[in-house]
This record gives C-alpha cells, structure tokens and sequence, in this order.
C-alpha cells in the first residue's frame, strides 16, 4: 500500500511521562524536596560530590515560571546575572531580559546538563526525626534520609486579604498568581492591589491593553531601569549590592523581610513610573483599608507611597554617583528629573470609591505570597513561622534550607546567587558526613564490648581490688 498524502505531516502525539515510582522504603543520603532552581542547585553540587541522593517535585522542574507567570512576563534582572552552577546563561542578549517560556526552557536545559536524580509528581506530606535519620511522607510512599534540603521556595501559598470577602459577587476576583492577561477579565475597569512588582507590572500588562486601571498603592520602593549609561542591576554588581551578606547589616529581620523595588524588563528594560500612568490616565489610590456595602477605603497615603517609592529610586542613584566618583569611572552625566505628575487634592486620592460607579468589574489581589510548613513536625520555626537558620543551616542537625529570599544576600533565591547558597549549604552537608563518618570510626574511645581486665578472675590476688580506706 503506498502512503498516505501528507503522512508526514501527521501530529504525532507527546510522550506518555514514566509512571511515578513508589517510593515506600527508599533511603537516600540526602533528599532535596523542591525541583526549582534553588533545589536543582543542591542537586547539582551534590551530584559533583559524588552524594547519592533525590530530588522530589511536587509538579514538574521549575513549574513556577511557566504555570504561576502571566503571559507577558520576563525577569527585571539582566540575563547575564542568570548563573546557575556550571550553567551560566550563553544566549544572544546578556543585556536583555528572558521571557517567561524562555526562564522555563533555560531551567530544562540546566536538568538536561547534568540529568539530576529528579522524581517529578511527588509531594512531600510530613517530615519528622528519628533516632538516626529523617522520615520523609510522600503521597508516594514514606522514605528516609540521613540529611534532607528543604528548597520549596518562597511562593507557596497565595495570600489574599479577608477584605476580598466583601466584595459583590459580580466583581471577578483573582490573585496575581492566576493572571495571564487582560483577556481573562471581564470587560470593564479593573482594580489591582498592591504595588510590589507583580502588581506594578501587571497594572502596566493591563494599562497597555487599553483598560482603565484602579491601582491602590503601597509602599513598595522602585528603582530606576537605567542611569549613567548602563542598567542599575551592572552598576550595583559592581558595587558588591547582591554579595553582601546579611550579617553585615544592623537588623536582619528589617531587611530579610523587605519589599523588592519594582522595575521592568519589558521590552527591553525601563522604569515602571507610575507617576507616568497616572498622567496617561491610570487612577492611582493609598493603601486599600476596606470594603463595605460595595464601596472601596483608602488611606489618603498616595503622594506619600509615591514620594517614599521616588525617594529610594533617588537614594540609589547617589550611591551610583558616589561609586562612580570613588573609582574615577568615565561614566556619562545624567540630570535627575522631576516628577511628571503630583496627586492633587481629594478629586485625585480619594478617600473612597464607589465600584459600581467607577465600573470596577474585576479585582487582581497583588498581596504576595506565604510559606505553608505545616508538614514539617520538627521545631525549627520563629513566632511568625519562618525557618529560623543560619545560611540555611537550622538548628536540627541534617536539616537545610534552601531559596528563601535573603537567605544569605540579596542575590539569594535568585538566578544570581543561589548557586554560592547551594555550594555553601553542600559544603556543610559534606562536612556533617564527614563528621558522622569519624564518629562512627571512633567508638572504641567509649570502651570495649569487654571490660579492660580478666572477667571471672575474682581468686587472682593481682586484679583483686583493694579494700577502701573504710
């Protein structure tokens, strides 16, 4: 029979994933739970060092980029700052900005260079200690491991005011995790909460759309794309920002948890000014204090939040000026420039608003993110439920940490500097090893299974014991 027109055209189908194993009774010496960059990071100095272990994820490696980003997504640092060990971003634009397929595509590509004991499709349901090694539950089966790296990142639970609950049910409501675009909303103006960078860029996602834009501000600081011929992310890697660890600052807590500046790599890079969108016709509000009777309270906080957010931007800018001068960088001048827009009296800050009346149809909650720890029985977190660790090491011995924001510096959790916490936190896991393993070698220093004179020899006047003193 000769073949069919086109039959090689034909679709042919994906191929069917391998069946999750069951995992019930395996021991590993360490076992990472987490498949994203930070976990993968672990994995791959542990496999350089010749450790046995397993990777668990709960979906698929680095799903985080490509199932949690919305469609116009890219990073706000520079591609060359994306270094993961042994695999340092080489594509055509350093100086430009990985979308979100291409994140997902460059994170499949770092598991194809060294093909890491990755077990996809697993989730890790409890984590208690025994006497000499950790019992890991699974919806797969209960496993063991004698050090386990808990590297399931920052972003796990989406967090949304109780507020939301008292919006109309005809208002559409969705987290910034679930956005994708403006096509998903219906039609009409939408409200977005939050100015962190999700929200800041999400408003500008929408802006460009063509919708009309409610955005209730915070204080959230921004930084400028660009300042003396290069981008601020170059200018403040030269200054050492991302490598400073968080020892060298006053108050750790202050600074692991602040907020990062908002900034975009749209389109190749540029500020986020809302200033900017307010002019164009974006309705800029304060802190959202409240919802009620279908009615919308706000702070009257805007030309604050606006002028706090400028005054950082301005901030970093002196510390570029005061590196340049300090090296004798040939570095162009570049004259600072006033605000484009001021908030003026209540007609532009209102202290509430009607949705029904503004056509607010849709609401996107850009209130980030918390941990959910709960499956780990072992007692190891502070009062606000954060792991307490230092450079990821807890205080259970065996246990790490891995990806969280400031883990050590600002490049922490990052494409930039999750590499150095990995190799860091595996050069402790060896040294625990190697500990362990002298330990074990040495257990006659605590005395023999026998006793160090004859037994049984009670009649021998030389290892008979002298009567005491009473």
């Amino acid at each position: 029979m000769s073949p069919q027109p086109d039959a090689h055209l034909r679709v042919v189908p994906d191929p069917v994933p391998d069946p999750v194993p069951d995992l019930d009774g395996t021991h590993r010496s360490v076992v990472v739970v987490g498949g994203g960059q930070a976990g993968l990071s672990v994995s791959w100095w542990l496999a350089r060092h010749g450790v046995d272990h397993l990777v668990l994820e709960g979906e698929s490696a680095g799903h985080e980029w490509h199932d949690r980003r919305w469609d116009s997504f890219c990073l706000v640092t520079p591609n060359w700052q994306c270094a993961l060990p042994g695999f340092r971003y080489d594509g055509q634009e350093p100086d430009g900005f990985m979308v979100r397929d291409e994140i997902s595509a460059y994170l499949r590509r770092f598991v194809a260079s060294f093909s890491p004991p990755l077990v996809e499709g697993v989730r890790a349901t409890g984590l208690r200690a025994r006497a000499d090694r950790f019992e890991l539950g699974t919806d797969h089966g209960t496993l063991t491991a004698d050090q386990v790296v808990i590297a399931t990142g920052p972003y796990q639970v989406a967090r949304t005011p109780r507020m939301a609950e008292r919006l109309p049910d005809s208002v559409a409501q969705v987290h910034s995790s679930a956005y994708r675009n403006a096509e998903q909303l219906p039609e009409g103006a939408v409200l977005v909460v939050g100015t962190g960078q999700s929200g800041c860029q999400i408003a500008e996602d929408l802006h460009l759309a063509g919708r009309t834009v409610h955005l209730a501000t915070g204080t959230a600081p921004r930084v400028a794309r660009f300042y003396r011929g290069r981008d601020c992310v170059a200018w403040l890697s030269d200054m050492g920002t991302y490598t400073k660890g968080i020892d060298q600052f006053p108050d750790v807590d202050a600074v692991r948890h602040r907020t990062n500046h908002y900034v975009t790599g749209r389109d190749g890079g540029r500020d986020i000014d809302l200033r900017r969108f307010a002019r164009e016709g974006m309705q800029l509000h304060g802190r959202l204090l409240g919802i009620a009777n279908g009615r919308l309270r706000f702070a009257g906080d805007l030309r604050a939040n606006l002028d706090g957010a400028d005054a950082v931007a301005e901030g970093i800018k002196d510390s570029i000026d005061g590196w340049i001068a300090a090296q004798g960088i040939d570095a162009p001048a570049e004259e600072r420039r006033a605000p484009v827009w001021e908030p003026g009296p209540e007609a532009d800050d209102p202290a509430e608003l009607d949705l029904s009346a503004a056509g607010i149809t849709s609401v996107i909650w850009s209130t980030g993110y918390g941990r959910d720890d709960r499956w780990i029985e072992l007692p190891i977190f502070d009062g606000r439920g954060y792991p307490t660790h230092d450079r990821g090491v807890t205080s259970q011995p065996g246990l790490y940490f891995i990806g969280l924001p400031w883990q050590y510096t600002w490049g922490s959790g990052r494409f930039s500097g999750v590499a150095a916490d990995a190799e860091h936190l595996v050069g402790r896991i060896l040294a625990a090893r190697e500990d362990a393993a002298i330990a074990d070698g040495l257990h006659w220093l605590a005395g023999t299974p026998t006793s160090t004179f004859p037994t049984g020899t009670a009649d021998d006047p030389d290892w008979v014991a002298p009567r005491s003193a009473s």
